[in-house]
């Protein structure tokens, strides 16, 4: 699995993941640089969703990144 990159994206991701899924606690989307398969453990405890699946749900919820204005 190629590591993701939630760095910039993750208070976005954080609201989409509480929507879809509303037994999640800030604790289980608590998201810290590095830690990006304690983060998916915690979700796929919580969803019973795969990692497979958790990380391309993530993927497909990614936003661009801001355009710098030119």
């Amino acid at each position: 699995m190629e590591k993701l990159e939630l760095k910039g994206h993750w208070n976005v991701l954080k609201g989409k993941l509480k929507q879809s899924y509303a037994s999640l606690t800030d604790d289980d989307l608590k998201y810290e640089e590095g830690k990006e398969d304690e983060l998916l453990g915690r979700l796929q405890k919580k969803t019973g969703q795969t990692r497979e699946q958790l990380t391309k749900w993530i993927k497909s919820n990614m936003e661009s990144p801001p355009r710098a204005n030119r």
